[in-house]
């Protein structure tokens, strides 16, 4: 069990590093903006492989990139079979919007201005 525990991971980071790769070639990225795929997790029968990306600074929302990619999964899934070559199948492309950036930007910036609010307010108290 082990060695399909490697392969699976194996196929995971040689897809996520592919498909960066394929975007970035072959489509209009102006609409995407800065695209990133933080996260590439196959079914363990290597049939479907679910993408998770962020992209910052395009004309898209999440809603509308997650709708422009999956129009672009059979595309994709085309040139993807011509780059990895050890797998008897390509897995089923489904792309789903990364919001853990966001997220953590927006928690650091809260944790940020609690401990401004910390300091001001130590200040205050010296003074």
């Amino acid at each position: 069990m082990p060695k399909e525990f490697k392969r699976h991971t194996r196929v995971n980071g040689l897809v996520q590093k592919e498909l960066s790769d394929i975007i970035q070639r072959e489509l209009e990225t102006k609409q995407l903006g800065m695209l990133t795929i933080s996260e590439v997790d196959t079914s363990p029968d290597l049939k479907n492989a679910t993408i998770y990306f962020t992209c910052f600074g395009g004309e898209l929302d999440e809603k509308g990139a997650v709708k422009y990619l999956s129009q672009k999964a059979s595309i994709l899934r085309h040139h993807l079979s011509q780059r990895i070559n050890n797998i008897r199948t390509v897995p089923r492309l489904q792309f789903k919007y990364d919001a853990s950036v966001e997220e953590g930007s927006r928690l650091s910036a809260l944790i940020d201005s609690v401990s401004h609010q910390e300091e001001d307010k130590d200040d205050g108290e010296k003074a």
